[in-house]
């Protein structure tokens, strides 16, 4: 029973890649690369979590998984969908993508929740991401969530979902909206 769910959760996240793959602007990616992880339902640490070992990356116009799909890939995003899953267990996939004004704006006009944070008010002694993401899920998890970012850190934005091809989803409706768009 484990090693079928786990098999289902490597199939829906080859199909996000493969949708990404296909049909995403690659001026999403951030520099350092992007990540896509599916936790099992009952996710308790990072492998309990797929994602894509070497991240996802842009070649160019085009973007290519850098690795295969496999359980403990994406520390950091994994850590994000661990958080969200402490507040709805439902939300057991997230992304990362390059921030921008513009891709801020879009996801306003398509009526994405979005919540950000600030680094600022971090308490002391705990890890920034995981209280940042907690904090924006006081009221319910958002679609989006974001921060400023410290010095030297290149921004990015967290989408979540239900499941990574509902994210993938969401990120070709904002790859759509801005294939005409200066980022």
């Amino acid at each position: 029973m484990i090693q079928e769910e786990r098999a289902r959760v490597v199939s829906r996240l080859e199909e996000a890649v493969m949708l990404l793959v296909e049909r995403m602007d690659a001026r999403l990616v951030p520099e350092g690369g992007m990540q896509i992880v599916y936790a099992l339902p009952d996710a308790r640490s990072r492998d309990d979590v797929a994602g894509v070992a070497g991240r996802i990356v842009r070649l160019g116009d085009e973007v290519r998984p850098a690795g295969e799909i496999a359980f403990g890939a994406g520390e950091e995003v994994t850590r994000f969908v661990l958080t969200t899953m402490r507040f709805d267990s439902e939300i057991r996939s997230a992304a990362t993508i390059r921030f921008s004004e513009t891709v801020l704006m879009e996801m306003e006009n398509l009526l994405f929740e979005v919540c950000s944070f600030d680094r600022a008010k971090e308490p002391p002694g705990v890890q920034t991401m995981d209280w940042g993401v907690a904090s924006c899920c006081k009221e319910g998890v958002p679609d989006v969530v974001y921060d400023r970012c410290a010095v030297g850190v290149e921004l990015i934005f967290r989408v979540f979902g239900e499941d990574p091809v509902r994210v993938a989803h969401n990120l070709l409706k904002l790859s759509n909206r801005i294939t005409y768009a200066q980022l």
